[in-house]
């Protein structure tokens, strides 16, 4: 009983469409009675109960297929839970091939590490399944790995709380401890990775690029050598130089097993974001790597910083990025080059400065001489004071590319364009809904009036530029405190 109530509840939008079968049946009911019951019918009567059964039909034929298009949306949303907790604009043509999508969906491979990979996998995790996560394996390899478990987790909060959890007499957090259980229990950290989406039920894949102990080093222009990445940004800011090249030792490190036939198999392969030296460049140089990307028929796309890092890419343009990483690969692995375009507040970008970061610059022109593709997207954001990257945004750029290679591949037809289409489409109006009401909202954002005794209006000046103000106060306090600290 409890199930068949169900079918009435507000949310399931059953309830119109049984409706109209039941008006449809009405109708058609009443124009047949109305044939038994009159002894003769006349031209008009006849027209009369012709229409009336006419319309009861075509009800009771909407009435149906309507309500089980809306059944079959009811069942495959109890069963994805890709769709999210706001089910309003859900509809068949995509639901329906949700699942198949997503498990034959394009197949993705990111490179890189840090905050940068895990923007990518975050946004990527709603498109497709087949993504793989290639992450460098020095230093802080473990942490990536396990940060990367969290982007492609489905509810990404309660993993992150579990894998960061100490446990009682033990100082290691379960996240580490647990990667050493699985790497004893699968012989090596490659075979363990593999196993991992299965154990945590995550979208997607993380592969360590090489399972070599390897160290990376950098040369400066000035000839010094450091062998610590840590210690790097320090080293080049003290020194005042900058870094020529930056190189794995040893040099002869193999690549993981499935890394290169990721990379070939792949549909669409991103570089970044992340810092370059560190995170992105040494990936690309671990033995065949490089190759690999430049042989696979994938789509390369790398995905720009927003701001230069302080040691690393200290004045850096967009077109220096690039050619560091075609440098040090020594091929031709970037087809396409997504960078940002979008409005920072200026006070945000000033505590950048304060640390010795700017925005890069964007010098198209240079990049298109290469023979690369640029595409401009507003997709930065500030997320507790800190510029990051859309997720979304990424992501939707990303399946934008591989769409527009789908239609010109004449695969306009096929279920996973159709699936990923209707997605896009969905994501960017929800965004332009989402701009326009926030555009609206900060331009008629005042204060109604109160009968309160205190109340003060606040300017038009202050409505609008509020955040702003904020950031400025908040800027010049940190700056205070620093010159504070210095004069100690």
């Amino acid at each position: 009983m409890k199930g068949f109530l169900k079918w009435f509840k507000s949310g399931t939008k059953m309830k119109r469409w049984m409706f109209l079968i039941i008006v449809g049946i009405a109708l058609s009911c009443y124009g047949f009675s109305e044939i038994i019951a009159m002894k003769s019918l006349s031209i008009l009567d006849l027209i009369k109960v012709v229409a009336l059964f006419i319309i009861g039909f075509i009800l009771i034929v909407v009435g149906l297929i309507y309500s089980q298009k809306r059944v079959l949306e009811l069942l495959i949303e109890e069963t994805d839970d890709r769709i999210g907790k706001n089910k309003k604009d859900v509809n068949a043509t995509s639901l329906i091939f949700n699942k198949k999508v997503y498990n034959q969906g394009p197949k993705i491979v990111a490179i890189g590490g840090g905050s940068g990979l895990n923007i990518v996998l975050k946004g990527l995790k709603n498109y497709t399944d087949n993504i793989t996560a290639i992450v460098e394996t020095s230093g802080y390899s473990k942490q990536y790995i396990l940060d990367g478990i969290v982007a492609l987790s489905k509810n990404e909060e309660e993993m992150e709380t579990i894998l960061k959890s100490k446990i009682a007499k033990n100082r290691l957090p379960f996240g580490e401890s647990f990667l050493q259980s699985m790497q004893s229990a699968f012989v090596d950290l490659s075979t363990a990775m593999e196993n991992l989406s299965k154990v945590l039920n995550i979208t997607g894949r993380i592969i360590p690029v090489t399972m070599d102990e390897m160290t990376i080093c950098a040369e400066l222009e000035n000839g010094t050598i450091i062998d610590d990445k840590e210690k790097l940004p320090n080293v080049v800011m003290d020194k005042i130089t900058k870094i020529n090249r930056v190189y794995v030792s040893p040099t002869n490190c193999k690549t993981a097993p499935g890394v290169i036939e990721a990379i070939m198999e792949a549909d669409a392969i991103i570089i970044g974001p992340g810092s370059l030296y560190t995170n992105v460049i040494p990936n690309l140089l671990i033995k065949n790597v490089s190759k690999a990307i430049q042989e696979s028929k994938a789509k390369k796309i790398y995905i720009s910083n927003i701001m230069t890092e302080p040691g690393q890419t200290d004045d850096f343009s967009l077109y220096d990025h690039i050619k560091a990483i075609l440098d040090h690969a020594r091929n031709s692995i970037i087809d396409y080059c997504i960078y940002d375009t979008g409005e920072i507040i200026p006070e945000y970008v000033r505590r950048y400065n304060e640390q010795g970061a700017d925005i890069v610059e964007q010098d198209i022109k240079k990049i298109k001489d290469l023979g690369i593709k640029v595409i401009q997207r507003n997709f930065s954001i500030v997320d507790d004071h800190t510029i990051r990257h859309d997720p979304a945004l990424v992501a939707d750029s990303i399946i934008e590319i591989i769409c527009d290679d789908m239609v010109f591949k004449d695969m306009q037809n096929a279920p996973q364009y159709i699936s990923m289409n209707t997605k896009l489409k969905k994501s960017n109006k929800k965004r332009k809904i989402t701009q326009k009401k926030k555009k609206t909202n900060e331009n008629n954002r005042k204060t109604k009036p109160s009968r309160m005794k205190n109340y003060k209006k606040k300017s038009k000046f202050a409505n609008k530029y509020n955040e702003r103000i904020k950031s400025i106060q908040e800027s010049e306090e940190m700056r205070q405190k620093r010159l504070e600290s210095l004069k100690k």
